[in-house]
């Protein structure tokens, strides 16, 4: 009896113990554990994102044994943002928390509210530890959910609700806006005061689409396994680094002839610009078939160059002007002209994408020889018929 108590136990003790972690998670949730394995969330930090990497090796707080960046990179290593908290050298470790789970499925789930700073929003986490917060409309009421069971026709029926590992809290509005993201997810200034990205949220509400409706979309599979629902929320956070494509929707092509010419129009849909991070490269590539030949035409692009008070362009951390931005806005239609005179029977195609580094700017990063991210991805692509 003593024995079956202990190890009871210890069963309870190890349940708690690796609550933290989203392996924990697995179990009941398994297609949002395979969709999380693929997402930027798991690669935030600088052992699984070279981007973050290449900049973390240059910027000064590593010389002052500061990772501030885990405030958003891997806020899920405890120890680490303890030793920030304190003040002490902070350097990110390898660890299984920096490779497997920098943002953990808890993290997220349990940040009560976001507040708003100029310089950058800051997260304000629950202090219920075993209650996580999570959205559903039919239940936008309820609150502290805990696991329950009801049988009907003498026990061969069982209704569950909630979860037999954790309360859950159907009632933060913010995770049914999008501001829960918003932590991390809508501006940064720099040293200088200058914004090196900026979602720009709230000033351009083109749609009542939010963060979460565009980026994690109601998708085929049932979000937990006891549950027999039809869709879930997208887990891998869709956007340049993951299904860029399921955003193509948010981006309308037109066309456009002249006598001597004709111009492509980019309409975004979207409540922010198209492409944000500093070393994205938009690039737009048109073609015109005659004959069964294609002729390519100069490609356009897209960009934010930041500088310094020089007018030199710079790191996002030394800039202190925007030199250029020509990235397509919010609810902007752009239209981009072409002389080339078309004929009857000419087919044009269009094609709009990006690099996650800009080639020109891999170089002084390291990052020249990663093709994976400096090479032209499509994000959306149409063909036009002249008549």
């Amino acid at each position: 009896m003593i024995k079956s108590v202990v190890v009871l136990c210890m069963s309870v003790i190890t349940l708690f113990a690796i609550s933290n972690s989203s392996q924990a998670c697995k179990s009941c949730h398994a297609t949002i554990y395979k969709e999380f394995q693929n997402s930027p969330h798991l690669k935030a930090s600088i052992y699984n994102d070279a981007i973050h990497k290449a900049i973390w090796d240059k910027h000064p707080y590593k010389a002052k044994g500061k990772y501030k960046c885990a405030k958003c990179h891997t806020p899920s290593d405890l120890k680490l943002m303890d030793k920030l908290k304190k003040g002490e050298e902070a350097l990110p470790q390898k660890n299984s928390i920096q490779t497997n789970e920098p943002i953990s499925c808890k993290y997220c789930h349990q940040i009560k509210d976001v507040a708003i700073h100029q310089k950058v929003n800051e997260n304000i986490m629950s202090d219920k530890p075993k209650t996580l917060y999570s959205a559903r409309v039919n239940q936008k009421d309820n609150s502290d959910v805990e696991y329950k069971e009801k049988s009907s026709w003498f026990g061969l029926i069982k209704e569950t609700t909630g979860s037999p590992y954790h309360n859950i809290d159907f009632t933060n509005k913010n995770f049914y806006s999008g501001k829960t993201c918003t932590g991390c997810h809508s501006h940064k200034q720099n040293s200088h005061k200058l914004a090196v990205c900026d979602m720009e949220i709230g000033k351009h509400n083109i749609t009542k689409e939010t963060c979460i409706s565009c980026h994690m979309p109601q998708v085929q599979g049932s979000f937990v396994k006891s549950k027999d629902a039809k869709t879930h929320a997208y887990h891998g956070f869709i956007g340049v680094a993951n299904k860029p494509q399921m955003l193509s929707k948010f981006v309308e092509f037109g066309f456009e002839k002249s006598s001597n010419g004709f111009k492509i129009i980019i309409k975004n849909s979207a409540n922010h610009s198209l492409l944000l991070h500093p070393l994205r490269l938009g690039e737009l590539q048109v073609s015109v078939i005659r004959d069964n030949k294609e002729e390519k035409l100069k490609n356009v692009h897209f960009i934010r160059v930041l500088a310094d008070a020089n007018g030199t362009a710079t790191m996002p951390w030394l800039a202190t002007q925007v030199l250029k931005d020509n990235h397509i806005k919010a609810g902007e239609s752009r239209k981009i002209e072409f002389k080339y005179a078309l004929k009857s029977g000419d087919a044009i195609e269009v094609k709009l994408g990006h690099y996650t580094v800009n080639p020109k700017v891999a170089p002084k990063l390291g990052l020249e020889n990663r093709k994976d991210l400096t090479t032209f991805k499509i994000f959306k692509e149409q063909r036009f018929e002249v008549k």
